[in-house]
């Protein structure tokens, strides 16, 4: 690598830095090729990116980012998993961890500017995706709504019904004064 496709490399890695949500930082070790597509693979369907990076690089890129206090966790065979998704990469990574054995070890993390340890990241992968809060929170919202147009509509209803039977006890008296002589 040159000069200058180190400066941008440097740039790019702090432009993610800053558009992220979270990032975790993992060890990577005897992943294959497979295995390391396969990881990207999920990270991308899940929202997330998953990059080999070099220490040295990202050390210098996490300067002025909210994950400057992660620079200590660059050592060895480093990789980042980051996504504007708070839970999406943290999700994936403590997934495939437990697939991948010794091969892919979580070493912490971020969320915003708040670092996280190994069992910090464990506990925002059993959060619920920014997608499925969504989807809650309209569920919470809707709900409500249904509920009130039903009690609304049932005072309605039964007025009707009320109505209904007078008519017809009406119209039986009338039936029964045309039987009777």
């Amino acid at each position: 690598m040159n000069r200058e496709q180190k400066q941008e490399a440097v740039t790019a890695l702090r432009d993610a830095f800053n558009e992220a949500a979270s990032v975790v930082v993992l060890h990577q070790t005897g992943l294959d090729a497979a295995q390391t597509v396969d990881l990207r693979r999920k990270m991308r369907a899940a929202g997330a990116q998953f990059r080999v990076t070099k220490n040295r690089l990202t050390r210098i890129a996490l300067d002025g980012t909210p994950y400057a206090p992660l620079k200590d966790l660059f050592t060895g065979p480093t990789a980042i998993a980051f996504s504007r998704d708070p839970v999406a990469p943290a999700k994936v990574a403590v997934e495939f961890a437990k697939q991948a054995a010794e091969k892919l070890i979580i070493l912490g993390g971020a969320l915003g500017p708040k670092p996280l340890d190994k069992q910090g990241i464990k506990e925002l992968a059993a959060l619920p995706s920014l997608n499925g809060l969504r989807g809650r929170i309209v569920g919470l919202i809707k709900a409500p709504a249904t509920k009130l147009a039903g009690v609304l509509q049932a005072p309605a209803g039964q007025l009707a019904r009320v109505i209904e039977a007078y008519a017809r006890k009406a119209q039986a008296a009338e039936q029964l004064k045309e039987i009777q002589p």
